[in-house]
């Protein structure tokens, strides 16, 4: 049953979510994505949490550049916020794996818990070409909060 469940929403994050038009071209660099991570810890601390994961879901102009994009997670897996797929906000994704079975989730909790941040390297998607890809996201710990953010580039 769980299995199950994991398949399905692993489908719905390949198949639909990450399919969205609003991606440019272009992709975004290393520097970009640190500088996009960087730029969403400090939004959190301006405005709280609530807001801030709001505004990375809804406010594509400022959070969604190129094919880059903020999510955010709490450490138990549930996802608070995420710029190209807002249906994911309020689902436990915490056993969901990339196409080789890598537990993405709880490698970004087991980076932003240990080292405060750092690189997860998986497979993915991508949004435009719609093949999985190699992807790297950059995640890092928020102060205060039990989670993370993470901006992801395709290599």
């Amino acid at each position: 049953m769980m299995n199950k469940l994991i398949r399905g929403l692993m489908a719905a994050v390949l198949g639909l979510g990450l399919m969205s038009t609003s991606f440019a071209e272009e992709r975004g660099s290393k520097e970009e994505a640190v500088a996009m991570t960087n730029a969403a810890t400090e939004h959190v601390k301006k405005v709280g949490p609530e807001q801030a994961f709001k505004d990375f879901s809804e406010d594509k102009a400022t959070w969604t550049k190129k094919d880059l994009y903020v999510m955010a997670y709490n450490h138990d897996g549930s996802c608070v916020a995420h710029g190209a797929n807002g249906k994911l906000v309020g689902k436990n994704l915490l056993n969901l794996k990339d196409a080789n079975g890598k537990e993405i989730i709880k490698e970004f909790n087991q980076v932003s818990k240990t080292k405060g941040s750092g690189w997860v390297d998986y497979e993915w998607a991508h949004p435009q070409s719609k093949k999985v890809e190699s992807k790297s996201t950059y995640a890092v710990k928020l102060a205060g909060y039990d989670g993370w953010v993470g901006v992801g580039i395709y290599r």
